[in-house]
Formats: structure tokens, C-alpha cells, sequence
């Protein structure tokens, strides 16, 4: 239609296999029979173990120009990323252990709230629509909880830490759409996921927890949150950052809420209660509140001058190239020879 935006299909398909992905990933570590800091190190580190070749391989040039004065500071965006998403992990993965799956999903859910405020910390202001469905959103999160402070102290714990999950998560995504505009989606997981695992593993030795003697059926959860949540949901969520504002990623991670709830009540018995399936039903609503009502925006918005969409508007964003491929050059991408590709240098024109 006339005045629409279009978006990129690759992105819709790598949301939609992320979502799904992220889903599985509360009710396998509520299943695992292995400490929750082993397990959050184990995802990331043996995720770096895999994507290291690739890394080392096809985008070699990529990290000698992050190494460069030039590409130092989104060497550091990448860094300081792995550190909060270490923090994540460190936090959310254990409330898993400590309270139901369902609550702490749920309470990790509050990240949009922390991006759209750290949005506006950086200078832009996410439209009322944005904001009026991440309160939709984050409300259907927080009904489903039910009232663990009234079961045990346990629980209680629990509950805080995946508070404090959800805005470690939105820092974590905030340096993640920084790095991401400057470097390829294998680069950037590879640098995170390996700053993430170093500070898990370094955690993990501190305290003394077990890294070994699991039994195989815990190995085997431990691969599927691998190849599943972490190189299938996370990466794909990176992924998307390219095209699409941190905190309109942050309320599609929502939609983990209701997927976990249903596949722990398959999988594990934990049935959801009565009063929780409102809010599991308000959620996506306030999902599709800030995906449609933003998008929208950004359409209404004037294109700059190379034609790249205005993020500010925090849809999703449309497409730089449909022939790009699935990981397309952004537009500052780091340049081999140490500068920022798609910048004009002088005496030369730089390649992009």
C-alpha cells in the first residue's frame, strides 16, 4: 500500500523462529539436573565454541578492524553486551530454579519497560502508541505471575532475581543495537557470547558450582537450549536488531511468556492457574499494539536522506536491501582497512 514500509521477510521469519526458540528455553532449565549458573555457562560457552570457526574464518578482517582505534568503541558496545547478558544469565537462569516457570518468565518480562526508559536516556522518544502497548503487554505479563509472595520466600527470591533478569536483558539488547550497527551478526555473537561465558565460568569457579558429572539426559537439555534458545533465539533476535529498535524487540520477547507457559504445562505439569489465563491472552495483544501502532509511525515519518528508515518511531523497521541476503552490510559496517565503511574518508572513496 502507498505510504507502508515494507518489511523484510527474513526479519519476520527470524522473529518468528526466535520466539518460538526462547519458549522452550525456561521450561528445559526448570527441567536440567544441573546448578543454573553451570547451565547459563555451558549455553554460552560451548554457543562460542561453534560460532568461533565461523568467525575466525569469514570475518577475520572484521575483528582486525575492531582492534583498530576506529573500531574500538563497538568493540566495547560487543563487550559491554556479553557482560550484561552475563548479568542476565546470572539472575534469570537461577530464578527458573527457584520460582514456577511461568512467574519467572513473566517478571523477566518488565524489559520493554527498561528499554523504552533507556530509549529515552539515548535521546529518542518512543510514540504513545509504543508506550501504550508495552503497558498492555507488560500488564498481561505481570497478571500471569499469580502470588508467589504469598507461598514462599523461595519464590520470593525467585521473583526478584528475574526482575532483575528483564533489566539486565534490556541493557544487554540497548548495547546490542549499537554494536549491531556496525558489524555482522556472527561477529557480534561471538564477542558476546565469549565476554558472557568468561565472567559465567569465572562465577562458577568462585563458588565453587559443578560443571560436570550430569547425568545424559541433562547434557542433552543443556544442547537443545544451545542449538535452540541460544543459537536460534538470542542470535536471532540479534539478528534483527539490524532492522528493527531494541525496544520493539524487547515486547517481542514477550511472547515468550505465553509459548513457556504452555510447553511447561505440557512438559512439566505446571498448569497455569485460572486466573492467570487473562493476562497470557492480554499479552499478545499489546505485542501487536506496538509491532502494527509502530510501524506505522515510522511509516508517517520522512526518510532520510540515504534512505535509511527512522528508528525513533521503534517499529519495525523496513527493509535497507531485499537482496541483501540474510545478513546484509549495515550501513557503518567496520571497513578492513580500520575505518567505518559507507563513510567518506579522505582521498579516497571507501567501499561499502
Amino acid at each position: 500500500m502507498p505510504g507502508r514500509t515494507p518489511v523484510h521477510l527474513a526479519t519476520v521469519l527470524a522473529l518468528s523462529l526466535a520466539v518460538v526458540m526462547i519458549s522452550s528455553s525456561a521450561p528445559i532449565i526448570a527441567y536440567a539436573a544441573a546448578p543454573a549458573l553451570a547451565i547459563a555457562f555451558w549455553r554460552n560457552a560451548l554457543s562460542t565454541v561453534l560460532l568461533a570457526p565461523v568467525a575466525g574464518t569469514r570475518r577475520r578482517a572484521e575483528f582486525r578492524a575492531l582492534l583498530r582505534r576506529s573500531g574500538r568503541p563497538i568493540l566495547l558496545s560487543c563487550a559491554l553486551a556479553g557482560v550484561a547478558l552475563a548479568f542476565h544469565f546470572g539472575t534469570w537462569v537461577p530464578s527458573a530454579k527457584l520460582t514456577n516457570v511461568a512467574d519467572s518468565v513473566a517478571l523477566g518480562a518488565t524489559q520493554p519497560v527498561w528499554q523504552g526508559l533507556i530509549a529515552r536516556g539515548q535521546g529518542r522518544r518512543p510514540p504513545r502508541v509504543v508506550w501504550i502497548g508495552i503497558g498492555v503487554a507488560v500488564t498481561g505479563a505481570l497478571a500471569a505471575t499469580g502470588a508467589d509472595i504469598a507461598v514462599s520466600g523461595r519464590a520470593v527470591v525467585g521473583d526478584l532475581l528475574a526482575l532483575a533478569g528483564g533489566l539486565a536483558a534490556a541493557i544487554y539488547t540497548a548495547f546490542g543495537e549499537r554494536a549491531r550497527t556496525a558489524t555482522s551478526t556472527v561477529t557480534y555473537t561471538t564477542i558476546c557470547y565469549g565476554v558472557c561465558a568468561v565472567l559465567l565460568g569465572a562465577v562458577c569457579l568462585a563458588f565453587h558450582v559443578r560443571l560436570s558429572g550430569y547425568p545424559a539426559t541433562t547434557w542433552l537439555a543443556i544442547a537443545g537450549l544451545v542449538f535452540g534458545a541460544q543459537l536460534l533465539g538470542h542470535s536471532m533476535f540479534n539478528y534483527a536488531l539490524h532492522r528493527i529498535a531494541a525496544t520493539t524487540v524487547s515486547v517481542l520477547i514477550l511472547l515468550e511468556v505465553p509459548g513457556a507457559a504452555v510447553l511447561a504445562w505440557l512438559w512439566l505439569g505446571q498448569a497455569p492457574s485460572a486466573g492467570s489465563w487473562p493476562g497470557l491472552a492480554l499479552l499478545p495483544i499489546g505485542v501487536g499494539i506496538v509491532v502494527v501502532g509502530g510501524h506505522r509511525e515510522a511509516a508517517k515519518r520522512p526518510r532520510g536522506a540515504a534512505g535509511a528508515p527512522d528508528r525513533t518511531a521503534e517499529g519495525l523497521a523496513p527493509a535497507a536491501d531485499a537482496s541483501a541476503g540474510p545478513d546484509p552490510q549495515p550501513p557503518h559496517r567496520l571497513d578492513p582497512d580500520g575505518g567505518l565503511a559507507g563513510r567518506p574518508q579522505r582521498g579516497r572513496e571507501r567501499r561499502i
